[in-house]
């Protein structure tokens, strides 16, 4: 681009030959860089719509499309930079020259992209997932460039750097399709042991949410201090897991209540003595 004279800006001359090209290229530079985004969103849709038909994973599909929109979105930027006279072959020789300083500034953003690729390519869990990661718990919306969005019970969202994530350990709830549900039931010692598991036994096999393959077990856990504590563990759906987890205390309770079985709870005694 020519260089401005401040002082002759009023000329008439200098406004024809400098000012109104000047105008023109920043205006064709920005026509350069809304068009160029508007086309690199437009071929990022085509690409997630192919991949999409190709029956890719979701969580994929936008990894990549992200990643193509960033690569897309810098070359409209290079060009539009070309565009106004500046040298982008010289600016490429700055940025490679700065990468190591750079790399080592942005080292945590580059550690959450590798992580983000490790998480696409070895999948330990999907959108739509219940994980524990990150010292996050929520279910899986998307894995960015960067962070993973994860969605909580009370539906909050939380963002969680990649490399976080895939450097610590990660309990994905739904990678199986069933799960085991583990309760403790305590009774008094003077109760009876064989009717107490007969009603639990009972309230199981009325559940058509528990499965019977595997069988759920109802087995002595422990002689405790006040109760006599039995380990039920039946089987369900992943789905249901929460659901039955509830109902199964809440009836094993009022069947309990209705049949005389105590539950014993922590309570203490206290005496009182008068002296004189």
């Amino acid at each position: 681009m020519e260089s401005i004279n401040i002082a002759g800006l009023s000329n008439p001359e200098t406004i024809q030959n400098v000012l109104i090209p000047w105008a023109i290229q920043i205006g064709v530079a920005i026509a350069i860089f809304i068009i160029g985004r508007w086309v690199a969103k437009w071929l990022t849709g085509i690409v997630e719509k192919l991949m999409n038909k190709s029956n890719l994973d979701v969580m994929l599909v936008n990894f990549i499309g992200n990643l193509v929109y960033t690569v897309l979105l810098l070359v409209v930027v290079m060009a539009a930079l070309d565009h106004l006279g500046i040298e982008t072959t010289s600016l490429l020789a700055v940025f490679g020259a700065a990468g190591l300083a750079i790399g080592l500034a942005l080292k945590d953003s580059l550690a959450n992209f590798s992580s983000g690729v490790m998480i696409i390519l070895f999948r330990p869990f999907k959108v739509g997932d219940f994980v524990e990661a990150g010292g996050a718990t929520g279910v899986i919306e998307e894995v960015q460039m960067f962070a993973t969005i994860m969605r909580t019970g009370d539906n909050r969202e939380i963002i969680v750097p990649n490399g976080q994530i895939y450097s610590g350990t990660i309990t994905n709830y739904s990678a199986r399709p069933t799960r085991r549900i583990d309760l403790v039931f305590g009774i008094g010692y003077d109760d009876d042991i064989a009717k107490a598991k007969q009603i639990i036994n009972d309230i199981m096999k009325q559940d058509e949410r528990i499965l019977s393959d595997p069988e759920p077990a109802v087995a002595m856990a422990e002689l405790a201090d006040s109760s006599v504590n039995f380990n039920v563990r039946p089987w369900v759906k992943s789905g249901d897991y929460w659901p039955v987890h509830a109902d199964l205390l809440e009836k094993v309770k009022l069947a309990f209540d209705a049949n005389g079985i105590s539950i014993p709870y922590p309570q203490q005694e206290v005496h009182m003595h008068n002296v004189d």
